[in-house]
């Protein structure tokens, strides 16, 4: 885990694009370089934007990768994570269901491949999986696998060190579990169980030979500081694949109306994302077409990957005003 400093340190001025040249060196870039581009005022952003685009050319061309993410159990979870609908404290309006039958999962994933996505994704709302639960992925990974080309992401909650290496050992390809803001701020988001444990269930998924994929929201009244030290975070646990969300503030929940975002913020903290982390997957995630609006596509320049879709509990942009935004952008979808 990283240290945190008591003092944040103060912005610096930097070239972006000689910036982004020293990362292609190799370099990786500080806390407070960090801190200068997303506070970088917003006369830059183009700027920002392009450097961060030589950084994301060099390791992903104009390449996008689509997900499509199932909710297979929705609503039910003990745990108080104060963003999410499915939450025990969440009073929003949603399906409540366990565990997705075989037909209704195996649909998705026919959903997942006719949308050209290159991962299918597994969530459920829990704490952690039950032996059902488990039992259930292992059932239907390697029927999934058998009838299309797809890759799957299994989002289950906290997990042991024998569930990871079940998961390994039916074919998951990889297993997502976000951290979702820094270290500091997370007992502002959450009490029932703590950043540690999330960093926990990231070990024995790497220990299980899986790759990662970790991420955040932005926007659940965090500092600066707090985003940087989750970029930072994840560049220390050598994630493969960083999807960042960006608030959907849901009536029913702690944070509904909390309005704190605007696109060129959003876009800044992208680019950043891409300079700390160069050659990991950055994913678009939730709350792009709410709070990058028009300027949703610029994100495409730092984030190679989006969910095509809805998301949990929440619907996303048309998949053909996707498709059209990807082409528009000069970009291509692919699934290496």
């Amino acid at each position: 885990m990283i240290q945190a400093s008591t003092a944040v340190p103060a912005v610096v001025a930097s070239d972006w694009n000689e910036l982004a040249q020293r990362v292609l060196d190799g370099y990786e870039i500080t806390e407070a370089e960090a801190l200068s581009i997303i506070r970088a005022p917003d006369a830059q952003i183009l700027d920002v934007l392009s450097a961060a685009y030589q950084i994301r050319h060099k390791y992903f061309g104009n390449t996008v990768q689509l997900y499509y993410l199932m909710n297979a159990k929705s609503g039910l979870c003990p745990e108080d994570c104060s963003y999410c609908s499915q939450s025990k404290i969440s009073e929003a309006e949603i399906p409540k269901y366990n565990f997705l039958s075989r037909d209704k999962i195996l649909e998705g994933a026919r959903q997942a491949y006719e949308r050209n996505s290159k991962t299918y994704c597994m969530v459920i709302s829990a704490r952690g999986p039950n032996e059902r639960e488990i039992a259930a992925v292992e059932a239907l990974v390697p029927e999934i696998k058998e009838k299309y080309d797809l890759k799957i992401c299994a989002c289950l909650g906290l997990l042991t060190q024998d569930q990871a290496d079940r998961l390994k050992a039916c074919g998951v390809d990889r297993v997502n579990h976000n951290v979702n803001t820094s270290p500091e701020h997370y007992k502002e988001i959450c009490t029932t169980h703590t950043y540690q444990d999330r960093i926990d269930t990231l070990n024995a998924v790497r220990n299980a030979g899986i790759e990662l994929c970790s991420g955040g929201i932005i926007g659940m009244g965090e500092q600066d500081i707090d985003v940087v030290r989750m970029a930072l975070q994840l560049r220390v646990v050598g994630v493969q694949s960083i999807p960042l969300n960006f608030l959907i503030p849901i009536e029913g929940t702690p944070l509904s109306g909390k309005q704190d975002l605007n696109p060129r913020y959003c876009l800044k903290t992208l680019a950043m994302f891409r300079f700390v982390n160069p050659d990991r997957e950055l994913r678009i995630a939730g709350g792009r077409e709410i709070h990058l609006g028009s300027m949703q596509c610029l994100g495409l320049y730092p984030a190679n990957s989006i969910f095509v879709g809805d998301y949990l509990t929440t619907t996303g942009q048309a998949a053909e005003a996707d498709y059209k935004m990807i082409e528009e952008m000069g970009f291509v979808v692919t699934k290496n």
